[in-house]
């Protein structure tokens, strides 16, 4: 989720659920000593529970990163060994730490002793010219040895040559299957499941299998889904928001952001997709790209894409009754 899950994403996607687990985008341990780590570390508050994903292959940057994890205020650490882009290739994190599992084994460790959080792994079922179910078990034995008891198993493989980072995330096919087994061999391990899948219904189905879901671009794309997540995955009571609901609950939040000097496509970006499949959603989608950008653009922005898609449904109840 690098560029899209950052806090503006994460604080309107909580609007949507109270329960589901979010991850910030993959922040690597050379940008939190080095870097800003104020800006890579602030989050909302209203964003619990948070979990902070790190890039790294060096023990004792991640034990450092993993406390200040703790010190911030995270739920969790987690380690992404799962990611195949060249740049994470070259700064030995990511998903070429699957060839290293002795080394993700020495970090979590470390990691595991600066902090009281969980230390979570997230990877892939394999890289390259990794095979076979059993080496999926190698990978994953030492780390668990370690003292990692959290497992995020994207079901694809990942080409760590020859394929872009976009195409790792659709070309390789996917084997559920595997992760499947995953949780009958380690059955004192949480395995969540992650990659392909776009409805509660496919969610339901894994969780027959496994622990947990991890959704991604389809919680992106298609944001409106997490709305069903209190009720359905976690068995809370409909609260029977609206859409509508959500933007009017946003906009407190976009003036405070503004005041301090945010842009407002910066928030804006992240909530394209929310009216998906609704009468009115390219207009909404539409007046939010080609206003959100412009100097002084303000809350009003969002109310008038608001008002698009509700006279754009007005119209089409209208048609529907005089059709009848």
């Amino acid at each position: 989720m690098m560029d899209w899950s950052d806090r503006h994403c994460r604080y309107f996607w909580r609007l949507l659920t109270s329960k589901a687990l979010l991850y910030t985008e993959m922040v690597t341990t050379g940008a939190l000593i080095h870097g800003d780590r104020a800006r890579f570390l602030q989050f909302n508050p209203e964003e619990h529970p948070v979990a902070l994903q790190l890039g790294g292959s060096d023990a004792a940057e991640l034990a450092q990163c993993a406390r200040w994890a703790q010190e911030w205020g995270y739920n969790e650490v987690n380690l992404n060994c799962g990611c195949p882009s060249d740049r994470v290739q070259s700064g030995m994190f990511g998903a070429c730490l699957m060839a290293q599992p002795a080394l993700v084994a020495e970090g979590v460790s470390a990691m595991r002793d600066a902090c009281d959080i969980p230390v979570t792994v997230k990877h892939r079922i394999g890289i390259d010219d990794m095979e076979s179910y059993d080496e999926l078990v190698d990978f994953i034995t030492p780390i668990a040895r370690a003292g990692c008891e959290v497992f995020i198993v994207h079901a694809r493989k990942a080409w760590l040559k020859g394929l872009s980072p976009k195409e790792n995330r659709e070309v390789p096919p996917l084997n559920y299957d595997w992760v499947y087994q995953l949780k009958q061999d380690f059955p004192t391990l949480t395995i969540i499941i992650n990659g392909g899948i776009q409805t509660l219904d496919q969610c339901d189905t894994h969780l027959m299998k496994v622990d947990g879901v991890m959704l991604g671009r389809e919680a992106y794309q298609n944001p409106w889904m997490l709305a069903g997540v209190d009720q359905r995955i976690f068995g809370l009571d409909d609260k029977h928001i609206t859409r509508d609901d959500i933007i009017t609950a946003l906009l407190p939040y976009v003036e405070q952001q503004l005041s301090c000097g945010v842009h407002l496509n910066h928030i804006t970006r992240h909530i394209l997709g929310l009216y998906q499949g609704v009468p009115g959603a390219r207009k909404f989608r539409r007046h939010i790209s080609e206003n959100a950008h412009k100097p002084g653009a303000g809350v009003d922005v969002l109310i008038d894409a608001r008002e698009l898609v509700r006279a754009a449904s007005s119209r089409t109840k209208s048609e529907s009754s005089s059709a009848a």
